[in-house]
This record gives structure tokens, sequence and C-alpha cells, in this order.
């Protein structure tokens, strides 16, 4: 990516179906995320997450975070338990959670992801993007206050359709 995201005052206007605000859209770990707002307050994204991949465990210190399902089912750990949402659910996830997400289903899934204050989300999706190591995803999200915890540290998410 080589435009700087600059963050300021929540910008009017409508970010249409279908598109990324400013056509900013990353390959994140084989999800696409699409950068719906971003502002100080606030940064939103939606995701397309195709069957079999997922985000690990992780913490974000700084931000809460949010998402609205829109298609498919996530398999959720919030906090020592896992859960699924579905079309229509709002997730909440208070900053200093430790949260995950995975599609363990057999349809791609769709979400609306937004997190406040918007952080230095951003600035890392743009380090992440087309980024296919996994340690190298961890130490980078380290630099921009989202922090994984160790693998294994809160077991494996339950699989199949709709777990």
């Amino acid at each position: 990516m080589t435009d700087e995201i600059v963050l300021g005052p929540l910008p009017k206007g409508i970010t249409l179906a279908g598109e990324g605000m400013g056509s900013r859209v990353w390959n994140v770990l084989g999800h696409r995320y699409a950068m719906k707002s971003a502002a100080e307050s606030s940064f939103a994204f939606e995701t397309f997450d195709p069957p079999g991949t997922g985000v690990p465990p992780h913490v974000h210190p700084t931000q809460d975070e949010h998402i609205y399902v829109l298609e498919g089912v996530f398999t959720l750990y919030l906090d020592g338990e896992w859960l699924t949402a579905g079309p229509g659910d709002t997730v909440r996830m208070p900053k200093n959670l430790p949260h995950a997400y995975y599609n363990r289903g057999e349809a791609p899934s769709r979400g609306l992801f937004w997190v406040s204050p918007a952080g230095q989300l951003a600035r890392l999706f743009d380090r992440l993007h087309d980024l296919t190591d996994m340690a190298e995803a961890v130490r980078v999200s380290a630099e921009h206050d989202v922090h994984f915890l160790p693998p294994g540290e809160v077991g494996e998410p339950p699989s199949g359709p709709g777990a």
C-alpha cells in the first residue's frame, strides 16, 4: 500500500455497498478486508472470510471491537468461551478481552467490524497485506497494539459447519 491513511475527524459521506472507502482493500491471512470508514474515533471494515479461515486469539489493549455478522456463521472465542454468531447478530469485544473468530462453515462468511478508537489498525492492515508468514504477522501486530496469545493457550475451536 502506498497511500498513508491519515486519521482525523469522521468525514461525512457514503461508502457504497460492495466498495471500500477510497478503494482500500487488504488481503490479510486469507481474508479480504475492505475499509468502510476511518477516523480517529473509529475504524470500520467489512470482511470476506472463506471457509476454514480465522484470526487466532488476540487482545486489543486500547480498543473496543464489534462485529455485525452479515452472512454465514462465525465461531468465536470470547474470554474463555466458544460461541457462534450468525446473520444479524452483533458481537461485542471490550478492550483487553481475549477473542478470536473463525469461519468453520462450508460457505464464506461476511461481517462488518469496527474498533473504537481507531488506533493503529489501518496501518497494521497495510503492513499485513499479502503477508503469509504467521510468525511475522504476530510480530508486526504487536508493534500496532494487537497482541496474539501463545498458540494452544485457549484450545482449538469446535469444528464442523456452524460450530
